[in-house]
């Protein structure tokens, strides 16, 4: 997800992506664990785009 589609979003939308990125991180890692990751590049795209969230978020809170 780039900046400038998160910025279109409103906060309970980023809310909603933050925990589907959290969830799809989580399930990644047990992918990994067990052998069947197919991507490892997807681990650093979605931790990217938590930060990318949460940046956004906490400017849209002040």
């Amino acid at each position: 997800m780039k900046k400038k589609e998160i910025n279109k979003l409103s906060k309970t939308e980023i809310l909603k992506n933050l925990d589907k990125y959290k969830k799809d991180l989580f399930n990644l890692r047990f992918q990994k664990n067990n052998g069947q990751l197919k991507s490892p590049a997807k681990f650093k795209e979605t931790r990217k785009t938590i930060a990318r969230l949460k940046t956004i978020m906490k400017g849209k809170n002040a």
